[in-house]
This record gives C-alpha cells, sequence and structure tokens, in this order.
C-alpha cells in the first residue's frame, strides 16, 4: 500500500512538471519571459557578424495578439490590460524564398518573433530611404527646367515612373478646385499615434481621443489600421475596426482599413547599393541591409533549421505557442504538439490509479467478508 502511494504521489509531481514545461502559452507571464530573456541575449551579441544573412530574405508569416498588464497606466481612465502585438517572420534562403507559397521555405530557414511596431518602423523606415532615393533619380533625369509649368512636368514625371507617392500634391486637382486632401503618411501611424481630421465636432464637442495604429486581422493572417479609444491601440472606436467612425468623419474609407499594410513579398537582406550612393544604410562594411540588422538583432529567435556554428534557440519553445499554420489561404492557431516525456508520465499516472483502485477495492472485499465470519 506504501509502495503504491509513494509511485502515485512521485508520478503526479513528474506528470504536473513536465505538463507545465510542454505547455507555456504565449500570452503567459512564463512566455513573456522568455521572450525578454531571448531579446536580452541577442542584445548582448550586437557585434556577431551577421554576414550570413545577406543569402535570406525576409518573409512574413503571421501576426499574434497577446493581453498584458499596461505599465505605464497612471490614470483611472487609462486602460490597464493593454493588447501587445507579435509579428512572426521567416528568414528564407532568397534562392528558395516563395512569394506564393505563405510558408516561405520548407527547409534552411530561421524562424523570428518580435513586437510588430517594432518590425513596422524598421521595414517602412526601410522602404521610405528606398522610395526617397528612387525619387532622387527620377527628378534628376526629368528636365523640368524649361518646361511651361514645372509642377505638371514634375508630376508627370513621377506617374509615368509609378511613382505617384513622390509628389506631396496633385497639382492638377488643386488647379480644377478639387479637394487635394493631404496625402496620407502610413509610417505615421505603423506605432501607435494621436488621429485628428481637421476639426472634427465630435472630438472637440466631446473631448474625445482616436488614435490610429496597426492589429492583427484575418486570423492572423495580415496588418490593417484600426482606430481606437486609448493611446495604447487596444479598444477600437467601433465594432468594425474603427473603419466606420473614420468614414463618418472624412467622408472616405479608411486607408488599410481592409487591405493588409504588408504583404507576403521575400524581402531580400542585402544592402539596397543602387539607393545607397550616400553611405547612409547603417555606415558599415557588410552588405547586411540596415533593416534586417535592426529586426534580427531584437527578435526572439529559433534557429534549429539552420547550419550555424552557434544557432539561438531560446525562443523555440515560446514560439510553438503562438505557431500559425495555414490552409487553403485560412490562418489558424494550433496549441503546441504533445510532449511525449509528459504523456508517459500521464499513462503511468493513470495505470498507477487504476491500480490502487483495484487494491482497495481487493481490501474492502477482505473486510467485509472477515465482518460476516465474526456476525457467526
Amino acid at each position: 500500500m506504501k509502495f503504491l502511494c509513494a509511485l502515485l504521489s512521485l508520478v503526479a509531481g513528474a506528470s504536473a512538471a513536465m505538463h507545465q514545461l510542454a505547455d507555456i502559452k504565449a500570452d503567459s507571464k512564463m512566455g513573456q519571459s522568455l521572450l525578454a530573456q531571448a531579446r536580452q541575449l541577442n542584445n548582448e551579441q550586437n557585434q556577431v557578424d551577421l554576414t550570413w544573412i545577406t543569402d535570406f530574405s525576409l518573409k512574413f508569416q503571421g501576426c499574434h495578439s497577446v493581453s498584458q498588464w499596461n505599465s505605464e497606466a497612471d490614470d483611472k481612465n487609462d486602460v490597464k490590460i493593454q493588447t501587445k502585438r507579435l509579428i512572426r517572420f521567416r528568414l528564407c534562403p532568397t534562392s528558395t524564398c516563395s512569394v506564393t507559397d505563405a510558408g516561405g521555405c520548407g527547409s534552411g530557414y530561421g524562424d523570428y518573433v518580435i513586437d510588430m511596431n517594432t518590425y513596422l518602423e524598421a521595414y517602412f523606415g526601410a522602404v521610405e530611404t528606398i522610395n526617397e532615393y528612387k525619387c532622387q533619380d527620377i527628378a534628376a533625369t526629368c528636365d523640368c527646367e524649361n518646361a511651361e509649368n514645372a509642377d505638371y512636368c514634375a508630376y508627370d514625371c513621377y506617374v509615368a515612373a509609378g511613382m505617384e507617392s513622390c509628389s506631396d500634391r496633385n497639382p492638377y486637382e488643386e488647379d480644377n478646385g478639387g479637394n487635394n486632401q493631404e496625402k496620407f503618411d502610413l509610417q505615421e501611424y505603423v506605432g501607435c499615434a494621436r488621429w485628428e481630421y481637421k476639426n472634427n465636432r465630435r472630438q472637440l464637442e466631446d473631448k474625445v481621443e482616436y488614435f490610429m495604429g496597426p492589429y492583427c486581422a484575418a486570423q492572423g493572417g495580415a496588418i490593417f489600421l484600426g482606430l481606437f479609444t486609448d493611446d495604447t491601440c487596444t479598444t477600437f472606436v467601433d465594432e468594425v475596426g474603427g473603419t466606420e467612425t473614420y468614414l463618418a468623419t472624412t467622408g472616405s474609407a479608411m486607408p488599410y482599413g481592409a487591405e493588409s499594410v504588408i504583404g507576403m513579398d521575400c524581402v531580400s537582406c542585402i544592402e539596397p547599393t543602387e539607393y545607397n550612393v550616400n553611405g547612409d544604410d547603417a555606415e558599415d562594411a557588410d552588405a547586411v541591409s540596415e533593416m534586417c540588422e535592426q529586426i534580427y538583432t531584437v527578435a526572439g529567435k529559433c534557429e534549429s533549421q539552420l547550419s550555424l556554428e552557434a544557432p539561438n534557440n531560446n525562443a523555440c519553445t515560446y514560439m510553438e505557442g503562438i505557431k500559425i499554420i495555414r490552409k487553403n489561404g485560412t490562418v489558424e492557431r494550433s496549441a503546441a504538439s504533445g510532449n511525449k516525456t509528459a504523456s508517459v508520465f500521464i499513462g503511468l499516472f493513470v495505470v498507477a490509479f487504476v491500480l490502487l483502485a483495484a487494491y482497495v477495492y481487493y481490501l474492502r472485499t477482505k473486510l467485509d467478508r472477515a465482518s460476516i465470519n465474526l456476525s457467526e
């Protein structure tokens, strides 16, 4: 009897411990602590040679939302539980990275997780830099000094090159009495920023503030812009991501309210030399793009599939909790796969429980027979 009790206690304790290790949730304190430790280790290794990354491309995998305590809430109206959003991305070999395949590649890759705002700021910062160089090249090759109207000439050159965004305004609409609304600056809202539209009556009368920022949409397969009532971009203004409020306020559809701000392209990590004539990109001797350096350095890593001398796998368990599997264009989240060791202990627990129950039944039957003999 003592042996069975000891066995039962041992199996139960071991099973609980193994189950906890195998089931670390992405939004748990332990999971967030693991990611923080992974980032700390990454920051301590900033001097590591990253030239190998030039053979790889960034591939967006999906995004995931977790709830956590807002440590900066110092007012009664501040959101106490805020939504933090994470991006999972993959470094795929450029030679095999696929735009059409949601996974990007099937071997020789590294998986990573990073704060959404950090990823988008680095991504669109790089896009803006490249676009600036493109606009300069177009302006330099477009002779508008002797044109009858320099504004028309410059605008026509940008449109012909497919870079209408180079112009702050459309001179044709302006001269024809059009609204020529101010150009929407996406990069301004890749974080969570205050949004105003002229003199919005509701904002003035009700003294409310609106904030615009990115959020996970399409089950994690896309990133839309939304309108929120708080500066952490946690609480939507309305039930459709703020799109109704934006439409009622401006009379037009909200930019990226139903279109992802980031696509499924393979973004090369090679420094774009054709748009780096002034050496502004990282000012270093390597050929790794500044965007990839920034994102890789602070990301949680799972490099078990990479052939590196010292792969970093500190975030593998964490990422299992936010694993994203795509099927027929749909994004589904699945729990981490079960741990085999934990399953064995659970099986032993069940067996021990059955044996104990049988032993208890045997003792009870024996006592009942003894009672009958005594009464006789």
